[in-house]
Formats: C-alpha cells, sequence, structure tokens
C-alpha cells in the first residue's frame, strides 16, 4: 500500500530502524513491518501522530500528489460548517508548504484564500445568532443593533466605510497590467458602478468592449444608464438586451437580476424561467435543483439547502 511505502520512505530518509519507530509510537517493530510490506495499515487515530512525528501532513502520508491533496482540501472546505483551529492551522499549514513550488502556488493560495473566505464566514453565521440575542437581551441595546447589522453585512450609511475604493485602487493596477483578463475588468466594472464612479466605468467599458461580444458589454452599458439616471437610453439598451439572439443561458439570468429590481417580478420570473430551461445540466440557477442533479447528498452545501427551506416553512 501507498501509505506503507511513504512510511518507510520517511523512516529510511532519517536513518531510523523499524525498532526506533516503533517506541517512538509505542507499537510493536513487527507492527511496523506489517505497514511498510501493505499487510496491515496504521489506525486511523494514529494517522495525526505518526504526520506530527514526520512533520508531515496526514495527506503526505497517503502519498498524494499536489494535485490530490489541493482537490481533497478544496472538497472539504465545501463539505465543512466550521472547521476547527487545529485543523484549520494544519490546512494552512499544508497550503503553505504546496505554494513554495512555482508551479502550484497560484492554485494553492487560491485553496488558502477560500480557506480563509471560508472561516470568516462561518464566524460571521455566529455573530448573527449572538447578535440576535444580544440585542433582544439587551433590550434593544443601540451597540447590540450597530454590531448586528455588520455581522449580517448590513447597508452602511458612512460613505467612507462603504465605498470600494481600496478594491478599486488594487484591481485598476492589476486591469493596467493584465488588460486581457476579461474578467478582473468585469469585477472592477461592478464596483466601480456601485460607487457611481461613472466617467471610469465608460472608460473600462471602451476596454471590456474589446475583449467581449457577448451580452455583457451592452448590459454594463446599462447599468452605467441606470445608475446616471439616463431613462431613455437605459430602456433603449434594455430592449437591445432582450431582443439579442444567439447568446448564453447567463444572459436570461441577468435579465431575470434586472427586471428583479425593477420590482417587475413577473417579467423577473418569466427570464429567470428561461435561464433555467436554457442552462445545460448540472444546473447552477436554484439550488435545490443543483443538489439533486450533483449528487450532494451530505455536508455543507446540502444542510445550507435544508435550513433554509425549513425557515422559509
Amino acid at each position: 500500500m501507498e501509505m506503507g511505502k511513504e512510511i518507510r520512505r520517511l523512516r529510511n530518509d532519517r536513518g531510523l530502524t523499524q525498532e526506533a519507530l516503533a517506541a517512538a509510537l509505542n507499537v510493536s517493530p513487527q507492527t511496523i513491518s506489517k505497514w511498510e510490506c501493505g499487510n496491515s495499515v496504521p489506525d486511523v487515530q494514529m494517522l495525526p501522530e505518526i504526520a506530527v512525528y514526520f512533520g508531515v501532513t496526514i495527506d503526505q502520508l497517503f502519498a498524494m500528489t499536489p494535485e490530490q491533496q489541493m482537490e481533497r482540501i478544496d472538497n472539504h472546505i465545501d463539505d465543512c460548517g466550521m472547521i476547527d483551529r487545529a485543523e484549520e492551522w494544519q490546512l494552512i499549514q499544508q497550503l503553505r508548504a504546496l505554494a513554495e513550488n512555482p508551479k502550484q502556488e497560484g492554485q494553492a493560495k487560491t485553496l488558502l484564500t477560500k480557506l480563509y473566505n471560508h472561516q470568516a464566514e462561518q464566524y460571521r453565521l455566529l455573530a448573527v445568532s449572538c447578535g440576535k440575542e444580544a440585542v433582544e437581551k439587551s433590550g434593544g441595546d443601540r451597540d447590540a443593533i450597530s454590531e448586528l447589522a455588520n455581522a449580517w453585512d448590513s447597508y452602511i450609511p458612512d460613505w467612507n466605510v462603504r465605498n470600494h475604493h481600496a478594491l478599486i485602487e488594487w484591481f485598476s493596477d492589476y486591469c493596467r497590467r493584465n488588460p486581457e483578463n476579461r474578467a478582473a475588468v468585469m469585477w472592477l466594472l461592478d464596483n466601480l458602478i456601485d460607487d457611481h464612479r461613472l466617467a471610469e466605468a465608460r472608460q473600462w467599458l471602451e476596454k471590456l468592449e474589446a475583449l467581449d461580444d457577448t451580452f455583457r458589454t451592452v448590459m454594463y452599458r446599462y447599468m452605467i444608464a441606470q445608475a446616471a439616471g439616463e431613462k431613455e437610453e437605459s430602456e433603449k439598451l434594455l430592449c437591445q438586451l432582450e431582443t439579442m439572439e444567439g447568446q448564453e443561458w447567463c444572459q436570461a439570468v441577468t435579465l431575470g437580476d434586472i427586471y428583479t429590481l425593477r420590482q417587475e417580478y413577473d417579467k423577473a420570473i418569466e427570464w429567470y424561467r428561461k435561464g433555467q430551461e436554457m442552462q445545460p445540466s448540472p444546473k447552477f440557477t436554484d439550488s435545490a435543483a443543483s443538489i439533486n442533479e450533483w449528487g450532494i447528498i451530505s455536508g455543507e452545501l446540502r444542510e445550507e439547502v435544508e435550513r433554509a427551506i425549513q425557515r422559509l416553512s
């Protein structure tokens, strides 16, 4: 078995005998021999102890490739609620080690970011739960209400806090250095429009038009016109967006979002349904359908859907 081979390799690299390793792990030399010959494997409860002794991760004991390690971590983050601190620290160290290889650095740091975001979201859910109790128990104390609102990502009236200045400056610099990255330009446009920096948004839209010939450029022209209060122009662009042919299912979903914001719910539902029909399986649009089509039968993704069903019921 691969784990036995890896234990033997680690033992030999450190110049240890089977007897010395057995003494360190409080097992018999015969047990070590059976592991290394593939006749048996360590008890699962011993894996952390073995990993700590050799200074490696449990994944390494299984002789997983870096790609397999990162796939397992990715799936584990998706499948979990709050990851306890000991495991979180182990995952951080593992991803940092993987990131030392330039070939894996980008993917490893993406997963590290995903891990931090996952934990932050779990803490935010805890903050919301605790904040509700704080408001109730404090008799509606102003500070308690403020903390609950912050935990719930509430609208913030203070423009100095609410704007996306730091994000915009970083993405602007990145997009100047990487002008062919369509996704980055779109993220930049979203935040420029949200901050009503419309002159800059129009400049970046010109750059997007050179990269994109889909409905997205019309969508952004509509968003800018809406933000600028140009009603006649925005209506003309909305009509153009509706009548564009040969586009992907995202166009229909985008129109659903637009009509939802306009509070024209019948039209929104019509476009959402059209997007659902156009979208290839497995579908993403409806979370419950996604659970069924993706075959997810356990873990945080399913539990989140079940919580939503209970709450709505």
